[in-house]
């Protein structure tokens, strides 16, 4: 089904992608780098300072992260309503710029877990509006290219994130806390940019009167190829729990907390050199292949960190994963632009969000609860077999995908 284009009306910076895509790269950089400044080092702090259980790890983690998901579906139908996208992303970025002192102040898990959550809220409000205005002025033609430069740009603030914390663990005498505090500033950068960097375009007004955001004749406007999409990302994220995982794993076999971020380093580094040629390789071949890559690429993951007894094993183990996440993010994301209405993306991206969050809670959950009573092996197994049942509801992709 043909859809009207609404084009970016700045001029390309290069390659014929948008300005308003690099503006966006740009902010999720600086957020990044904050964000993962401050993850790269809470696992460690949780357990470590806080004495946190696994399962409970498991718990904060997926409630978070799922939190962040699911507020997508709602932002996102909102700035469908609206008829504006940028409003959504100040506050979604606004709000998680002012989260980032609580961490440093925060002295129990329920302070982090406060903490984390209302971070987590600001990235939902912001997530769907933001990937539905990159559908927006993306010309279809480089619309895999678009979301893969965006996604790359995020991955350089969270791949160069981890560094700083490593570097400030060595300066700073591993004192957690005013490492933390230094995550405010590239916050602060990431919403100075929004506010002076983004030029949206004009949209066609919208019809007065609340929508909700799983209204029936919304939903039933979706093709069953959006819906095949939707089910696939689930798949994806049951098979994927928290990266938390990856930190704690790595303190295990060796790491000291001052080089443990360098896991977050290796992982987004893969992550990040890997978005946005696959990307732009999937405006030309086959998307659900390139997938199928991706899940590969996991089970791979859970198999080597399952066995892994060496400081190079994880990190083989994690550069995996990273790739893994370049081969299906992006690539996600441009899957549900493909299918959807162009009234509706924001809608579209949030309910295939709520999803992925539900998903990533149990996946979450289940793996706490498994390294905390059966051993971290078995964690990875767990998420190693997930991931082969979601390549096989890949492979039974209808035909008129």
């Amino acid at each position: 089904m043909s859809e009207p284009v609404i084009r970016d009306t700045a001029r390309p910076a290069s390659r014929g992608i948008p300005r308003t895509v690099w503006a966006l790269g740009f902010v999720s950089l600086f957020m990044d780098l904050s964000s993962e400044l401050v993850h790269s080092l809470l696992p460690v702090y949780m357990v470590g300072t806080l004495g946190v259980s696994m399962l409970m790890v498991g718990i904060i983690e997926g409630v978070a992260e799922a939190t962040a998901l699911i507020v997508k579906v709602f932002s996102g139908a909102l700035s469908d309503f609206i008829g504006r996208r940028k409003g959504l992303l100040l506050l979604g970025y606004g709000l998680a710029a002012l989260t980032k002192p609580l961490f440093p102040l925060a002295s129990s898990a329920d302070l982090v877990f406060g903490a984390r959550l209302l971070d987590r809220i600001g990235k939902g409000i912001r997530g769907a509006p933001r990937d539905a205005l990159v559908a927006d002025v993306a010309p279809p033609e480089i619309r895999g290219a678009c979301f893969g430069l965006r996604q790359s740009m995020d991955t350089v603030g969270a791949f160069l994130g981890p560094i700083l914390a490593i570097g400030l663990m060595l300066v700073l005498a591993n004192d957690i806390s005013q490492v933390l505090w230094l995550a405010v500033i590239p916050a602060a950068i990431a919403v100075a940019l929004l506010v002076f960097g983004i030029r949206e375009p004009g949209h066609e007004a919208r019809p007065r009167g609340f929508r909700s955001p799983l209204s029936w004749a919304s939903l039933r406007r979706f093709s069953s190829a959006y819906w095949w999409v939707v089910g696939i990302g689930a798949a994806f994220t049951l098979a994927r729990f928290s990266e938390a995982f990856l930190i704690l794993r790595a303190q295990q076999l060796g790491f000291s907390a001052t080089w443990v971020p360098l896991v977050m380093v290796v992982m987004a580094g893969f992550y990040m050199v890997s978005a946005y040629p696959v990307g732009k390789w999937s405006d030309r071949v086959s998307r659900t292949a390139l997938l199928s890559v991706g899940l590969l690429l996991l089970i791979g993951a859970d198999l080597v960190l399952a066995q892994a007894q060496s400081v190079p094993m994880v990190l083989l183990g994690v550069a995996l994963w990273g790739l893994h996440m370049g081969f299906s993010q992006g690539i996600l994301a441009t899957l549900v632009a493909d299918t959807t209405p162009a009234d509706l993306k924001g809608t579209a991206f949030g309910v295939f969000n709520l999803l992925s969050g539900l998903a990533l809670l149990l996946a979450s959950v289940i793996a706490g609860w498994l390294w905390q009573v059966h051993g971290a092996a078995l964690a990875f197994y767990t998420g190693a077999g997930f991931a082969a049942l979601s390549l096989l509801l890949l492979m039974a992709k209808p035909k008129s995908q």
